[in-house]
């Protein structure tokens, strides 16, 4: 079996509890600590197998990470990371999740090393808004409820309000309602680039 490690989280000793993010579902299972394991990372692709329990959770076994050169950029790792964090919060009440989720992660696995990174996740924050009905693209305030004309900020989830409503800088509206509609960054400088990514540590 394979999956995405969302989270790990010591428990006794060096046991840890391991959340796995596989193709059709989220893996929650223990990770008993021994000298000849390998060290169990946050954000690495695992090949792996499950020892079911009756008393507790399953027993991760025969773990093997599948590598990516730019997990060794520590500050791609960084960066993938902080991503894994945010998404096991956002589905850490799921346990059969779709397909969506894991492609999702083998596409971005796949460009984090020719592409920028951040770039990369801001695109597929679009397309997880897109899947979970999530995306709003109306021209409302969603603090206030007025019509946005040419000044426009983003809150958590990518709400469209007015800046002084939610005391965030204003973005430039035809380049964020592009960026929403299109799940494209090609056209955003690098400035709004570091400016939406702050949003996007907010939470999924």
């Amino acid at each position: 079996m394979q999956g995405y490690i969302l989270k790990v989280q010591k428990v006794r000793d060096e046991d840890c509890l391991v959340t796995i993010l596989a193709k059709n579902r989220q893996i929650k299972c223990y990770r008993f600590y021994g000298a000849r394991h390998p060290i169990i990372t946050q954000g690495f692709k695992l090949d792996f197998e499950l020892v079911e329990s009756k008393a507790f959770l399953p027993h991760l076994r025969s773990t093997m990470h599948l590598g990516f050169s730019w997990l060794l950029d520590r500050d791609r790792l960084l960066i993938w990371q902080n991503f894994m964090r945010l998404l096991a919060t956002h589905l850490r009440d799921v346990e059969e999740s779709d397909e969506f989720y894991f492609e999702l992660l083998e596409s971005c696995a796949k460009k984090f090393y020719r592409q920028n990174p951040l770039r990369v996740l801001l695109e597929a924050y679009i397309l997880i808004l897109k899947f979970e009905g999530r995306l709003h693209l109306d021209s409302n305030c969603f603090i206030c409820d007025g019509i946005i004309a040419d000044e426009i900020a983003l809150g958590r989830a990518f709400l469209l309000a007015h800046p002084k409503c939610i005391g965030k800088n204003k973005l430039p509206k035809d380049d964020i309602i592009k960026f929403l509609s299109t799940a494209s960054t090609a056209h955003l400088s690098d400035d709004i680039i570091k400016e939406l990514y702050l949003i996007l540590l907010e939470g999924l």
